[in-house]
């Protein structure tokens, strides 16, 4: 027995502006989602995301994740430039000296979104998070 994927499923209360803001702002294609509107499926070049409504049994009250969603990427200047403007910033693009050039997002729910590329070179950047 194998996994075989790992997908994602972010709780929102908003799901139609949570599938617009990943559609509209980050790029997504939304592929499926139920007649009750309580889930949506979305995905981008290979990446997928689910969105679901509260879990009610769960005592779901509002948005909450101790992590983030960590993508990896080959061209992380350009995805800067697609997301910066439109989202709100834990900390904006910058090489670290463990490797990697990266930046952090905040989706409309608060999840953090961070997007990095492994760099040959690093320089010395300070890593701590900004709210902006």
């Amino acid at each position: 027995m194998r996994f075989q994927k790992l997908i994602p499923m972010l709780r929102t209360w908003d799901l139609r502006a949570s599938i617009a803001f990943y559609t509209e702002v980050l790029g997504f294609e939304h592929e499926s989602s139920s007649e009750d509107s309580s889930w949506a499926a979305l995905g981008r070049d290979g990446i997928e995301v689910m969105l679901a409504a509260p879990n009610h049994h769960e005592g779901d009250i509002k948005a909450v994740f101790t992590g983030s969603l960590y993508f990896r990427t080959d061209q992380v200047d350009a995805l800067w430039g697609e997301f910066s403007g439109k989202a709100r910033v834990c900390y904006p693009i910058e090489s670290f000296p463990y490797g990697m050039r990266e930046f952090g997002i905040y989706d409309n729910n608060g999840y953090l979104r961070q997007c990095g590329q492994s760099v040959s070179s690093p320089s010395v950047a300070d890593a701590s998070c900004r709210n902006e």
